[in-house]
């Protein structure tokens, strides 16, 4: 049976310098973005969760590594988010987890989808606001024709 690879994403803390790319690629081989900050590599695993855990155990020593993802998501539509939180940071979390009876990493996913819903339910009301302050000013369908107008316009190109 052979084992699967994984596409792994890497958030770093700070952009490499060109040593410690260097480096890090005696382990695993790497794409790394413009400045040095993400990277991608891939990694065999049974499971995209045990190829992120390879990965941390084997750059944690080399690269300042903040989070590791998954580059597909799943069939879930999942993306695997592997993080490495501080002691006190994990104590807290732990702590604040076994408070309502969850496991820290369900406490953490949870957190994360109250965080993203919250941010979206913000960013549609912002987006409300604006609407109603352009149509003080104007009718409903002159805004649908100006917002048509700025959708198809290709970036760049000169005004008709």
């Amino acid at each position: 049976m052979t084992m699967p690879h994984h596409v792994l994403g890497i958030l770093l803390t700070r952009p490499l310098a060109p040593a410690e790319l260097r480096d890090a690629a005696r382990a695993l081989p790497f794409a790394a973005n413009h400045d040095t900050t993400r990277l991608m590599t891939f990694v065999r695993a049974q499971t995209p969760g045990r190829a992120a855990h390879r990965l941390r155990q084997r750059l944690t020593a080399r690269l300042p590594l903040d989070v590791i993802t998954t580059h597909y998501s799943d069939d879930g539509r999942q993306v695997l988010l592997n993080l490495a939180f501080p002691p006190a940071a994990h104590a807290t979390i732990r702590r604040a987890a076994q408070h309502v009876g969850q496991s820290p990493e369900l406490f953490v996913k949870l957190a994360l989808h109250r965080a993203l819903a919250q941010h979206a339910s913000d960013e549609s009301d912002r987006l409300d606001r604006a609407v109603q302050q352009l149509l003080a000013n104007t009718t409903a369908a002159h805004l649908l024709a100006a917002v048509g107008h700025a959708l198809t316009r290709t970036p760049g190109a000169a005004p008709a």
